[in-house]
Protein backbone atom coordinates (compact mmCIF):
# COMPACT_ATOMS: atom_id res chain seq x y z
CA UNK A 1 0.00 0.00 0.00
CA UNK A 2 1.33 3.23 -0.92
CA UNK A 3 2.58 5.80 1.89
CA UNK A 4 0.37 8.19 0.27
CA UNK A 5 -2.41 6.59 0.21
CA UNK A 6 -5.46 7.48 2.60
CA UNK A 7 -6.52 4.16 4.89
CA UNK A 8 -9.75 3.63 4.66
CA UNK A 9 -12.17 2.60 7.62
CA UNK A 10 -12.04 -1.19 6.42
CA UNK A 11 -8.60 -0.91 6.06
CA UNK A 12 -7.85 -0.07 8.84
CA UNK A 13 -9.70 -3.43 10.44
CA UNK A 14 -7.75 -5.51 8.41
CA UNK A 15 -4.65 -4.15 10.10
CA UNK A 16 -3.31 -6.08 13.29
CA UNK A 17 -3.20 -4.20 15.99
CA UNK A 18 -0.12 -3.84 18.24
CA UNK A 19 0.04 -4.91 21.78
CA UNK A 20 -2.04 -7.87 20.76
CA UNK A 21 -0.91 -11.66 22.12
CA UNK A 22 -0.65 -14.48 20.06
CA UNK A 23 -3.64 -16.46 21.96
CA UNK A 24 -5.72 -12.46 20.85
CA UNK A 25 -5.33 -13.41 17.27
CA UNK A 26 -6.51 -17.07 17.22
CA UNK A 27 -9.64 -17.88 16.12
CA UNK A 28 -12.10 -18.88 18.89
CA UNK A 29 -11.73 -22.91 17.30
CA UNK A 30 -7.72 -22.32 18.17
CA UNK A 31 -8.06 -20.41 21.37
CA UNK A 32 -9.76 -23.28 22.50
CA UNK A 33 -7.93 -25.98 21.23
CA UNK A 34 -4.28 -24.34 22.47
CA UNK A 35 -6.18 -23.79 25.80
CA UNK A 36 -6.41 -27.71 26.16
CA UNK A 37 -3.30 -28.76 24.94
CA UNK A 38 -1.91 -26.14 27.65
CA UNK A 39 -3.59 -27.42 29.92
CA UNK A 40 -3.60 -30.78 29.79
CA UNK A 41 0.06 -30.56 28.49
CA UNK A 42 1.50 -28.93 31.51
CA UNK A 43 -0.65 -31.94 33.62
CA UNK A 44 1.16 -34.49 32.54
CA UNK A 45 4.16 -32.41 32.51
CA UNK A 46 3.69 -32.02 36.33
CA UNK A 47 2.47 -35.29 36.56
CA UNK A 48 5.88 -36.63 35.21
CA UNK A 49 8.04 -34.14 37.18
CA UNK A 50 6.36 -35.30 40.62
CA UNK A 51 7.01 -38.29 40.31
CA UNK A 52 10.33 -38.49 38.67
CA UNK A 53 11.92 -35.82 41.18
CA UNK A 54 9.55 -35.31 43.73
CA UNK A 55 9.90 -39.27 44.48
CA UNK A 56 12.99 -40.90 45.36
CA UNK A 57 13.47 -44.49 43.23
CA UNK A 58 13.98 -46.42 46.84
CA UNK A 59 10.66 -45.41 48.05
CA UNK A 60 8.88 -46.65 44.89
CA UNK A 61 10.84 -49.66 45.18
CA UNK A 62 9.62 -50.10 48.55
CA UNK A 63 6.61 -49.69 48.54
CA UNK A 64 5.97 -51.94 45.33
CA UNK A 65 7.68 -55.21 47.38
CA UNK A 66 5.57 -54.18 50.72
CA UNK A 67 2.17 -54.66 47.55
CA UNK A 68 3.45 -57.33 46.88
CA UNK A 69 3.85 -58.93 50.23
CA UNK A 70 0.70 -57.83 51.08
CA UNK A 71 -1.09 -59.39 48.31
CA UNK A 72 0.82 -62.83 48.48
CA UNK A 73 -0.99 -65.73 49.13
CA UNK A 74 1.29 -66.68 52.24
CA UNK A 75 3.27 -64.43 54.85
CA UNK A 76 5.00 -65.55 57.88
CA UNK A 77 6.13 -63.58 61.23
CA UNK A 78 9.83 -63.68 62.13
CA UNK A 79 10.14 -65.32 65.35
CA UNK A 80 13.42 -65.58 67.58
CA UNK A 81 14.39 -69.08 65.48
CA UNK A 82 10.95 -69.55 64.29
CA UNK A 83 7.76 -68.76 62.13
CA UNK A 84 4.41 -68.21 62.53
CA UNK A 85 2.21 -68.17 59.81
CA UNK A 86 1.06 -64.51 59.03
CA UNK A 87 -3.00 -65.87 59.14
CA UNK A 88 -2.59 -67.46 62.88
CA UNK A 89 -4.12 -65.51 65.36
CA UNK A 90 -4.42 -68.48 68.02
CA UNK A 91 -2.75 -71.69 69.67
CA UNK A 92 -4.84 -73.85 71.68
CA UNK A 93 -2.98 -75.57 74.14
CA UNK A 94 -4.93 -78.34 76.25
CA UNK A 95 -3.53 -79.35 79.92
CA UNK A 96 -1.18 -82.70 79.91
CA UNK A 97 -2.44 -85.34 81.70
CA UNK A 98 0.17 -86.55 84.03
CA UNK A 99 -0.31 -90.48 82.97
CA UNK A 100 3.17 -91.89 84.38
CA UNK A 101 3.37 -94.73 86.74
CA UNK A 102 5.46 -92.38 89.31
CA UNK A 103 3.15 -89.62 89.88
CA UNK A 104 4.30 -86.41 90.55
CA UNK A 105 1.13 -84.33 91.77
CA UNK A 106 2.12 -81.07 90.36
CA UNK A 107 3.96 -81.94 87.42
CA UNK A 108 0.73 -81.66 84.73
CA UNK A 109 0.11 -78.22 85.97
CA UNK A 110 3.21 -77.02 85.64
CA UNK A 111 4.87 -78.41 82.57
CA UNK A 112 1.45 -76.90 80.87
CA UNK A 113 1.92 -73.92 82.33
CA UNK A 114 5.84 -73.76 81.07
CA UNK A 115 4.31 -74.66 77.40
CA UNK A 116 2.14 -71.77 77.55
CA UNK A 117 4.69 -69.35 79.24
CA UNK A 118 7.09 -70.63 76.25
CA UNK A 119 5.00 -70.17 73.40
CA UNK A 120 3.12 -67.32 74.30
CA UNK A 121 6.94 -65.63 75.11
CA UNK A 122 8.41 -66.52 71.72
CA UNK A 123 5.24 -65.61 69.44
CA UNK A 124 2.97 -63.13 68.97
CA UNK A 125 -0.13 -65.89 69.20
CA UNK A 126 -2.83 -65.54 71.74
CA UNK A 127 -3.30 -68.86 74.01
CA UNK A 128 -7.27 -69.95 73.96
CA UNK A 129 -8.70 -73.32 75.56
CA UNK A 130 -9.95 -74.96 72.12
CA UNK A 131 -10.45 -73.97 68.30
CA UNK A 132 -6.90 -72.59 67.55
CA UNK A 133 -5.42 -71.75 64.41
CA UNK A 134 -2.39 -74.28 65.78
CA UNK A 135 -2.98 -76.78 68.54
CA UNK A 136 -0.38 -78.35 71.04
CA UNK A 137 -2.11 -81.45 72.67
CA UNK A 138 -1.30 -84.33 74.65
CA UNK A 139 0.12 -86.46 78.42
CA UNK A 140 2.76 -86.87 80.51
CA UNK A 141 3.86 -90.88 79.30
CA UNK A 142 7.34 -91.03 81.90
CA UNK A 143 8.42 -89.95 84.69
CA UNK A 144 11.28 -91.84 86.23
CA UNK A 145 14.27 -91.90 88.66
CA UNK A 146 16.99 -94.37 87.71
CA UNK A 147 21.41 -94.33 88.85
CA UNK A 148 23.24 -92.98 86.08
CA UNK A 149 27.06 -92.77 87.57
CA UNK A 150 28.11 -96.27 89.42
CA UNK A 151 30.70 -95.84 91.59
CA UNK A 152 33.82 -98.50 92.56
CA UNK A 153 31.64 -100.44 95.12
CA UNK A 154 29.07 -100.43 92.86
CA UNK A 155 26.67 -98.08 94.72
CA UNK A 156 25.13 -94.79 92.47
CA UNK A 157 26.77 -91.79 92.20
CA UNK A 158 24.25 -89.98 90.70
CA UNK A 159 20.97 -90.16 89.75
CA UNK A 160 18.76 -89.47 86.85
CA UNK A 161 15.25 -87.92 86.89
CA UNK A 162 13.20 -88.03 83.21
CA UNK A 163 10.23 -86.69 81.96
CA UNK A 164 8.44 -88.25 78.89
CA UNK A 165 5.51 -86.29 77.24
CA UNK A 166 3.90 -87.24 74.09
CA UNK A 167 2.91 -84.20 71.72
CA UNK A 168 0.49 -84.06 69.40
CA UNK A 169 0.67 -80.56 67.05
CA UNK A 170 -1.81 -79.25 64.40
CA UNK A 171 -1.27 -76.23 61.92
CA UNK A 172 -5.00 -75.20 60.67
CA UNK A 173 -2.96 -73.74 57.33
CA UNK A 174 -0.51 -76.53 56.43
CA UNK A 175 -1.12 -80.00 57.45
CA UNK A 176 2.38 -80.82 56.63
CA UNK A 177 3.49 -79.56 59.75
CA UNK A 178 1.51 -81.86 61.83
CA UNK A 179 3.38 -84.38 64.04
CA UNK A 180 2.74 -86.76 67.19
CA UNK A 181 5.95 -87.23 68.77
CA UNK A 182 7.43 -88.23 71.93
CA UNK A 183 9.99 -86.07 73.70
CA UNK A 184 12.31 -86.90 76.78
CA UNK A 185 14.63 -84.99 78.65
CA UNK A 186 15.99 -85.41 82.19
CA UNK A 187 18.37 -83.73 84.44
CA UNK A 188 20.94 -85.92 87.21
CA UNK A 189 21.26 -85.31 90.82
CA UNK A 190 23.46 -86.50 93.29
CA UNK A 191 22.62 -89.96 94.82
CA UNK A 192 23.55 -88.94 98.62
CA UNK A 193 20.97 -86.09 98.42
CA UNK A 194 16.96 -87.30 98.40
CA UNK A 195 14.70 -86.68 95.52
CA UNK A 196 12.04 -84.59 97.27
CA UNK A 197 14.61 -81.77 97.86
CA UNK A 198 15.73 -81.41 94.90
CA UNK A 199 12.69 -82.08 92.75
CA UNK A 200 11.45 -79.03 92.35
CA UNK A 201 14.28 -77.20 90.70
CA UNK A 202 15.10 -80.59 88.88
CA UNK A 203 11.52 -80.55 87.41
CA UNK A 204 11.63 -76.86 85.68
CA UNK A 205 14.72 -77.23 84.34
CA UNK A 206 13.66 -80.25 82.31
CA UNK A 207 10.25 -78.46 81.37
CA UNK A 208 12.38 -75.94 80.16
CA UNK A 209 14.42 -78.22 77.95
CA UNK A 210 11.31 -79.76 77.32
CA UNK A 211 9.25 -76.90 76.08
CA UNK A 212 12.32 -75.69 74.23
CA UNK A 213 12.16 -79.20 72.09
CA UNK A 214 8.50 -78.93 71.38
CA UNK A 215 8.75 -75.33 70.29
CA UNK A 216 11.35 -75.64 67.62
CA UNK A 217 9.63 -78.97 66.28
CA UNK A 218 6.32 -76.91 66.12
CA UNK A 219 7.59 -73.58 64.95
CA UNK A 220 11.24 -74.02 63.98
CA UNK A 221 10.92 -77.38 62.11
CA UNK A 222 13.94 -78.56 63.73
Amino acid sequence: MNQNTPILKKDFLKLPRRGKTREAQLTPHKRRRSAVWGVSHKRRRSAVWGVSHKVPVAVWGVTMLALLLLTGCRMSVSLTGGTVDARAKTVAITTFPNNATLINPTLSQSFTTALKDKIQGQTPLTIVDRDGDYTIEGEITGYTVNPSAIQGNDTPAQNRLTITVRVRFFNKFNEDQNFDQTFSRYADYNSSMNLSSVEATLVSEINDALTDDIFNKAFVNW
